[in-house]
């Protein structure tokens, strides 16, 4: 019997590249505040942390945007290459700055303070960044978008981020652990290297529908004999 992997209808691409554009205007205006409340608190707190969480929602509104340049054209996969090149060099900046500000509060900076703004905006990341990662990547699966799925890998990387983020500030506010906030700040750029070089590479799509325990679906050419094995 002969199998032959399914692919979305013309109809079905364009409903999902339509989702896709919504997903990535939800992620830019969601980022826009939460880097403006992050960076705000971040200065006034002098958290590292904060900071570099921040930035990161910076880096995706950029991400969000290139993703939007890509699906605005006929052929969004002549764009792809470019793209994941945009989103990981993004990841490398980001690393970058949160790296140097993170060593030069552990070797004699200003200790970070207690930020309750910086708190309720880490808690509620941890709840919206989730849901919109989940919708995204499982529309960028369908399509076959490795720039969808990576994209989405860098809104669920925001999850991580918050909670690492909201750890190190509630330990610093409870117990005065100043310096797990510039902790916090090293794990977040750790990850970020490590996604920028899965999106350089363009391993995010393969990566993620590997782990998709839910089988491809298949058309089956009726009235064919099994093939020899």
């Amino acid at each position: 019997m002969t199998a032959l992997l399914s692919a979305p209808s013309p109809e079905r691409r364009a409903v999902l590249s339509l989702r896709i554009r919504l997903f990535a205007a939800a992620t830019i205006t969601y980022n826009l505040i939460e880097a403006v409340v992050a960076l705000w608190a971040g200065g006034v707190a002098h958290s590292s942390a904060l900071i570099g969480f921040g930035l990161d929602s910076v880096i995706e509104v950029s991400s969000a945007l290139a993703l939007s340049w890509q699906f605005s054209a006929k052929d969004p996969e002549r764009r792809e290459h470019l793209t994941l090149r945009i989103i990981a060099v993004s990841f490398f900046a980001l690393a970058a700055f949160v790296t140097v500000d993170a060593v030069r509060a552990l070797t004699g900076g200003e200790e970070a303070q207690h930020s309750t703004p910086g708190i309720v905006i880490a808690a509620l990341s941890l709840a919206i960044m989730p849901v919109l990662s989940w919708a995204q990547r499982r529309a960028g699966r369908e399509l076959g978008s490795r720039t969808a799925v990576a994209d989405s890998k860098q809104t669920l990387l925001c999850t991580y981020l918050s909670a690492v983020l909201l750890v190190g500030l509630v330990l610093n506010s409870a117990l005065g652990w100043w310096w797990a906030d510039a902790g916090a700040a090293l794990v977040i750029a750790g990850i970020a290297v490590r996604e920028g070089i899965n999106a350089w590479r363009g391993e995010a799509c393969c990566a993620g529908c590997a782990s998709d325990n839910k089988p491809a679906p298949v058309v089956v050419a009726l009235g064919t004999k099994p093939a020899d094995r």
